[in-house]
């Protein structure tokens, strides 16, 4: 019988998503470029096995079903294109490529549109989850040609993570380079509450003096609460690992962060579309500072570093901090949302942002219950302009406040840095401020570059400009 599907790239994601198809009553074709791959892979297999090994594309391509179905898990960029490229000669009009990548969201868009030209249906899928969410159920977020989608809808919802009530998390997303962009947010978001949570856990630390195991039983108290999330869970569980000498093993892990860069694409992307992604921006810088670690170690000897020595309440301040964690949680998702609806309008999406917080529910690094509370928020309200117009989370915010000052303020009296935490709540004040200096900052900009300004007690649609460094005389300035 042919394969309903072949998955082409069998690193530690492929190979487990196609185990997780398998699993889930799929006949898939596999192919890797090294021979030696394939053949591991399907060493260990039953005799019965409905895995096809290919080692040529034109095997590949004869033994789908058709139209046929061709997974991509290759490593992003211009290795994506040279695999399609490879591959279009033994595929026909009406057969589907996806790529299952970390790929860049323009890099989708352009092979969307550019493989219309040949009567392929291109889509552009993101997965979160990791190898263990590959092999046993992913988040999924699958976008582009949308006659493609019921082609393969069946095979990914079946082969996604179920969320408590049973719905996959795997739901169509949007043309183009929807899907890909969906996943970018995703990831920025992951790099936001990372950082909020190791921020969290220094000011616990260095902050409070507490040990890591004092930390790992707040953090597994947290996850029973508004915080439950796997990054919390996990955290807890990181914390509570000792070397051999009883000492935990993240003390002894070099305080330098890796990033892959999609959480830096979102940054960019912000800035291109003038969102104000503050606090996943920080995040990302954090992780460029903690790289500097020569550097940093020389600079605490010239400049001196933290400072302990807390003496209140510490039961009322890790209540603070738990506040903090919350509020800023929910500013790192407001802005992520205010991202996704300013792209929404720029690339022409249809995007359904309730539906989107349930693709993230379960399978996805940032799975958390507080996603429901978002769903919720746009079922209330579809054209909400941000959650912090929704009443819950506006109710959540004000509660929040005063801990999440003390926090801060924790961190500032010790020299703890607090990127993100303090990012957030400087948004927040901005966000909820009728009145900004930026009407000084107008004035500034009109008097060295001529910019022009508007006034507040006149037509809204006239420009003026000021001769400031002469006599001061106000000029209305026609466009």
């Amino acid at each position: 019988m042919p394969s309903d599907i072949a998955v082409y790239g069998l690193g530690v994601m492929g190979r487990n998503i196609a185990h997780n198809m398998v699993d889930h009553g799929l006949r898939v074709t596999v192919y890797n470029r090294t021979a030696a791959v394939t053949e591991a892979f399907v060493e260990g297999l039953p005799a019965d096995s409905t895995v096809h090994a290919s080692y040529d594309l034109a095997d590949l391509a004869d033994s789908l079903a058709r139209p046929r179905v061709v997974f991509l898990m290759a490593t992003a960029g211009k290795v994506v294109d040279l695999v399609i490229d490879s591959l279009l000669p033994h595929l026909d009009e009406g057969d589907v490529i996806i790529d299952g990548g970390n790929s860049y969201f323009q890099d989708s868009q352009r092979r969307w549109q550019g493989l219309r030209e040949h009567g392929i249906r291109f889509l552009g899928m993101g997965i979160s989850g990791g190898e263990d969410g590959a092999r046993h159920g992913p988040s999924i977020m699958p976008g582009g040609d949308p006659q493609a989608w019921p082609l393969v809808r069946d095979t990914f919802q079946r082969i996604a993570a179920k969320a408590d009530d049973g719905e996959p998390c795997c739901r169509w997303v949007g043309e183009g380079g929807a899907g890909h962009y969906v996943k970018m947010i995703h990831n920025g978001i992951e790099y936001g509450d990372m950082q909020l949570i190791a921020e969290a856990w220094q000011l616990m630390r260095d902050g409070l003096g507490m040990a890591a195991s004092e930390i790992a039983e707040t953090f597994a108290q947290w996850n029973r609460g508004v915080l439950s999330s796997y990054l919390i869970e996990i955290t807890a569980a990181i914390l509570r690992v000792t070397d051999a000498d009883g000492t935990p093993r993240v003390d002894h892990i070099l305080d330098a962060a890796g990033q892959k860069g999609t959480g830096r694409w979102t940054a960019i992307d912000a800035l291109q579309l003038g969102v104000p992604l503050t606090l996943i921006s920080e995040a990302v810088f954090a992780r460029t500072l903690s790289a500097m670690k020569d550097e940093r170690v020389a600079a605490a000897q010239q400049l001196g570093g933290v400072t302990t020595g807390f003496s209140g309440d510490r039961a009322a301040m890790l209540k603070a901090i738990h506040d903090a964690l919350y509020a800023a949680k929910i500013i790192s998702y407001a802005q992520g949302f205010l991202q996704m609806r300013t792209a929404a309008v720029e690339y022409g999406w249809q995007l359904a942002f309730g539906e989107i917080a349930l693709l993230w529910r379960a399978g996805c690094i940032i799975r958390s219950g507080f996603l429901d509370d978002i769903k919720k928020a746009f079922d209330r309200r579809h054209d909400l302009p941000s959650l912090l117009f929704d009443d819950f989370f506006a109710a959540a915010l004000r509660d929040a406040a005063p801990g999440w000052r003390e926090a801060v303020t924790l961190g500032v009296a010790n020299g703890i840095p607090l990127p993100a935490l303090a990012s957030a709540l400087s948004f927040y004040d901005g966000y909820r401020s009728a009145t900004l200096p930026a009407n000084l900052l107008q004035a500034q900009r009109d008097y060295f570059g001529a910019h022009t300004y508007r006034r507040t007690d006149r037509d809204p649609e006239t420009r003026w400009h000021t001769h400031w460094s002469s006599d001061q005389t106000e000029v209305a300035i026609d466009d």
